[in-house]
């Protein structure tokens, strides 16, 4: 593949702080970087020069050496981000790419330009790894926005990801926040100077970029179609990094961003990567919503409508073909049950499903920059083996498997205090015989299971300041009703019960298929009540009541058979009857277009705002969605029985018609995640993988704020 000389890119990541009082030191932001920089150089095939790399690892790092060498990497101060900025943009030509990637905090500090935003507002900013000395400088919004503005100015294409956020506080679990320890705006005097520009230069463009809209909608920057923002969060959420897989860590948004790219068949427009990206972070972490602003229509990168997998080599196979070892670790972002598809030596359309000759799943025998994958059988893989597996063939990555057992923490380690994650002093010893009896409930159910030494979980269990149990992803669960007290005997198998809930509620939310072909032939769109589409599709608000309309459009050249699910924000998930048919699909003809009228209310007293997402899967074949739907958390769970024997009677129906389909592979998922609490999934993690052309299936969806 010929190198791309045509495209730049800055990216910082900052894990090790100078000593300071507001911001602790992270653990993935390098890590992101390196992820990032490996894409960028084997995928994209960006030569070395053209990157700029900041980084402030902790010594003990032994990855950073395995990573090639990149044209600039110093340490993120200040004055080097700046000047970074100054070279890539005298560097950077008109009608070049140019992508900017920032991982680590992002910080709130009295405003030093009050004659824009007004006495004792704040400034939003970048934290560079010295902003801990005294009088030294954060990179705040205003400045970015001249950095920006200059790039645009010059005619360049810019790409920008921040993988950080504003709000901050003392996380719960195995995760971290990329904001400040008190989610408060530092107050500290800093020096009004800038080294982007002048003061003038710096205000005049801040008025120029917001006098169309002043509302700054990502918390970050000027709303503008003259550059692409991929922010982690809204203004007043978090931004999340944690073990992906109990592996290395890595941001949120920067690890999906780059297992999208990787894992995708076709071309992605911005807006197809944030709704991908969108999905997989809410389903790891509900209070993390990404916001996209700019051009979502662009292509990312300018790629053309070609593939461009993450493909490594294998340099290994054992004599009995079972092992084999690949050209990649953990400096790729790689983790324990990464999948890849192997091709054989002669290969070239990665694309083609039917060419591949074995799945293969990595191990815990992972290196910098080598790891071993073990080959996986039919039952496990989806495909049997077909051929043998030489050295030098190809491993194309495959999407995440599905979590169907989640692991919990059981924390009862708080201390006496007034902190939000402190308790008072009644309740401290409390906390062992409370989590105890929770312990004991969990103890033989098959979903959730306490997690060892040294794992990462995806709950952790504590006593909440009131005497409650609290369920924490992070930081602790919102609209979890009714409130379970410690001193009710039957709180802690209530407790366990929401586990189970909260699981398949994210197992449902993680379901996704970016390699399929239909991706692009089924059109997805909730529009106005004139049936237009909204302007800015990606962040929709709505008011409650408000009418809407959701449109469904097959562009295949055969039947599909679809259907649209309800994430609501009281963890229920329901079905949308299409054209008032609520059985498990509806058949959507070729070019058949439907609308269905749609009213989003929030939920009950107490609410000013909601979100809700309208999650719609098309397959080839049969497939029962109805295994996905949940009552509301306040209801609990309920008995299914068999809904299998549904969907065989359908086929056979379809068979003594003349038009008979296959059971798509799929459904043997949705039965697991479905299934009844006394009906343990018996893998912990599965993904559904099945090179039948007649077994295809996709999804999207869209995410709906319903505010007063």
């Amino acid at each position: 593949m010929t190198e791309l000389t045509n495209f730049y890119a800055l990216l910082i990541g900052i894990d090790r702080y100078e000593p300071n009082n507001l911001y602790k030191n992270l653990t993935g932001c390098v890590g992101d970087i390196d992820l990032v920089a490996d894409y960028l150089q084997k995928t994209l095939q960006v030569p070395s020069e053209n990157i700029w790399k900041l980084t402030s690892p902790f010594e003990e790092s032994s990855i950073l050496s395995e990573i090639r060498s990149v044209r600039k990497e110093v340490i993120p101060s200040y004055d080097n981000i700046v000047n970074a900025f100054k070279e890539i943009t005298e560097t950077a030509r008109s009608g070049e790419q140019v992508y900017i990637h920032y991982s680590g905090h992002g910080g709130r500090a009295l405003t030093v330009y009050p004659e824009l935003k007004g006495e004792g507002q704040d400034d939003e900013s970048i934290v560079p790894v010295d902003v801990g000395s005294s009088g030294n400088r954060y990179l705040r919004d205003v400045e970015i926005a001249t950095l920006m503005k200059r790039l645009t100015d010059k005619g360049c294409i810019v790409t920008v990801i921040f993988d950080s956020c504003h709000s901050g506080g003392a996380t719960r679990g195995d995760c971290a926040i990329r904001g400040s320890e008190t989610d408060g705006i530092d107050t500290a005097p800093r020096s009004r100077d800038s080294l982007v520009a002048s003061r003038e230069e710096l205000l005049n463009n801040w008025r120029i970029l917001t006098q169309t809209d002043p509302e700054i909608s990502t918390g970050w920057l000027p709303k503008t179609q003259d550059y692409v923002f991929l922010a982690a969060c809204r203004p007043s959420e978090y931004a999340y990094e944690y073990a992906v897989n109990g592996g290395k860590r890595n941001g949120a948004l920067t690890y999906w961003t780059i297992d999208t790219l990787t894992s995708s068949t076709s071309g992605l427009t911005y807006r197809s990567l944030y709704n991908r990206v969108k999905g997989m972070v809410q389903s790891k972490f509900p209070q993390q919503l990404p916001m996209l602003t700019g051009n979502s229509d662009r292509l990312v990168f300018g790629n053309k409508k070609e593939f461009l997998p993450y493909a490594v080599n294998v340099v290994k196979v054992d004599e009995n073909q079972q092992r084999i070892t690949l050209e990649a670790g953990l400096a790729q972002g790689l983790s324990q049950g990464t999948r890849f598809a192997i091709y054989p030596l002669n290969a070239k359309d990665f694309a083609d499903k039917t060419q591949q000759i074995a799945i293969a799943e990595i191990t815990d025998e992972l290196q910098a920059d080598k790891s071993t994958a073990r080959i996986l059988d039919a039952a496990a893989g989806g495909i049997a083996v077909k051929g043998k597996i030489e050295p030098g063939a190809t491993a194309v990555m495959l999407a995440a498997p599905v979590d169907l057992i989640r692991k919990v923490r059981l924390f009862p380690e708080k201390q006496a205090g007034d902190k939000e994650n402190e308790l008072p002093s009644d309740l401290v010893n409390k906390q062992t015989e409370a989590l105890e009896k929770v312990r004991q409930a969990i103890a033989g159910n098959g979903w959730v299971v306490e997690v060892k030494d040294r794992e990462e979980a995806h709950y952790q269990v504590a006593v909440g300041r009131d005497g409650e149990y609290e369920i924490c992803i992070g930081m602790p669960v919102k609209n979890l009703y009714p409130i379970l007290k410690i001193n009710d005997s039957q709180a802690p198998k209530k407790v366990v019960e929401r586990l189970v809930h909260l699981a398949k509620y994210q197992s449902v939310q993680a379901l996704d298929n970016p390699a399929s072909e239909l991706t692009d032939y089924v059109e997805f769109q909730l529009c106005n009540q004139n049936k237009q589409p909204f302007p800015d599709s990606d962040n929709i608000t709505l008011k409650p009541g408000e009418i809407s309309y959701l449109r469904v459009k097959n562009t295949y050249y055969k039947p599909l058979n679809i259907a649209v699910l309800d994430l609501e924000p009281t963890w229920e998930i329901s079905q949308i009857p299409i054209q008032g048919d609520d059985s498990s699909f509806f058949a959507l003809q070729p070019n058949q277009e439907v609308y269905t009228k749609l009213r989003f209310r929030l939920p009950g007293e107490g609410y000013q705002q909601a979100k809700e997402t309208l999650k719609i899967f098309a397959t080839k074949g049969l497939t029962n969605f109805q295994w996905l739907k949940l009552p509301s958390l306040a209801r609990g769970l309920e008995t299914r029985g068999d809904l299998n024997s549904q969907l065989r009677e359908k086929a056979e129906e379809l068979r003594t018609r003349g038009n008979a389909q296959i059971i798509n592979p799929l459904n043997n998922l949705l039965s697991a995640i479905g299934a009844d609490i006394d009906n343990p999934p018996n893998k912990t993690r599965t993904l559904v993988y099945e090179p039948d052309p007649d077994a295809e299936w996709m999804t999207q969806q869209i995410q709906i704020a319903v505010t007063q």
